[in-house]
């Protein structure tokens, strides 16, 4: 701020975005999430009586709300890594092509623009009950089929996340590689490396910040699932294996009406988003 005065300036419309956008809610849902608070009309006012931790008693004794937070690890055991690893390799590999660079980076980048609804649809093809892909595995489908079996419907929906938003980490490392001198690439070959050692010892460590900032976007993504499993598994099926805590916070919050318990949902989610956050940052500082 002292040394560069005129960039508050700047900053200051998306300062102002930010604190209107995302701070100011998320202090209204703290304090909603120790009230108890119901929805009224326009101009109608309430008692909303402070309540303390009883939201945060009913959530954490919810054994539905417990079971959302396991499945959302276990998307983000599948979903971050499967990122990681395919949009860099597949960023070096578009980044190496010469011919028709254009027509596969537009490629990938495609399902992460097209429509939600459209691109579930495709998913389901493939992945139905009687979908294309159980035609082809035949006797070893899985019984009952992917989306709605237990154990395979979050799985599901993790590589489709991880399939949809490929395109968008993809440009991230593919801006990344522009950045990573050639002559390193030129060095290495002169030691006798070839591509995988090169890989290794020049690309990885070369795009290690697009390499965190694509660690944080999944999680903070992947933290925030809502729309695959409500159009995919009907709602967090079956027996609410695929269900996502922004998913309950909507259900909760919207079709039951109690927008407090699910502010509490809501404030849990972001303590945990941070301290995950929090966590892979501090790996990444002892890496370096």
């Amino acid at each position: 701020m002292r040394r560069q005065p005129i960039g508050m300036l700047f900053s200051a419309p998306y300062a102002v975005f930010v604190a209107a956008v995302f701070a100011y809610p998320l202090g209204l849902a703290v304090w909603i999430s120790f009230h108890e608070y119901i929805f009224t009309a326009p101009g109608v006012t309430v008692p909303r009586p402070f309540v303390g931790l009883e939201n945060y008693s009913a959530v954490l004794t919810d054994p539905a709300v417990r079971r959302s937070f396991v499945n959302i690890g276990i998307f983000l055991i599948i979903n971050v890594p499967l990122t990681v690893a395919l949009s860099l390799l597949l960023a070096t590999a578009l980044n190496s092509v010469v011919r028709g660079r254009t027509f596969f980076r537009t490629s990938f980048y495609l399902p992460y623009v097209a429509a939600s609804v459209a691109v579930v649809g495709v998913w389901l093809f493939l992945f139905g009950s009687g979908g294309l892909v159980n035609q082809v595995l035949g006797s070893a489908a899985p019984d009952p089929s992917w989306l709605i079996n237990e154990n395979w419907a979050m799985p599901s929906i993790a590589l489709f996340v991880t399939w949809k938003q490929l395109g968008f980490f993809i440009l991230l490392y593919l801006a990344a590689l522009q950045n990573v001198p050639k002559e390193l690439y030129e060095s290495a070959a002169v030691d006798g490396a070839n591509r995988w050692r090169s890989f290794r010892a020049v690309t990885v460590p070369g795009v290690r910040p697009a390499t965190t900032l694509v660690t944080l976007l999944a999680i903070i993504t992947g933290a925030n699932l809502f729309t695959e499993p409500y159009l995919l598994t009907n709602g967090g099926g079956p027996s609410g294996r695929s269900a996502s805590p922004v998913l309950l916070m909507y259900q909760r919050g919207i079709e039951q009406g109690h927008p407090d318990v699910a502010a509490a949902i809501g404030v849990l989610l972001v303590a945990g988003v941070l301290v995950v956050a929090g966590a892979q940052q501090l790996l990444e500082r002892r890496q370096r």
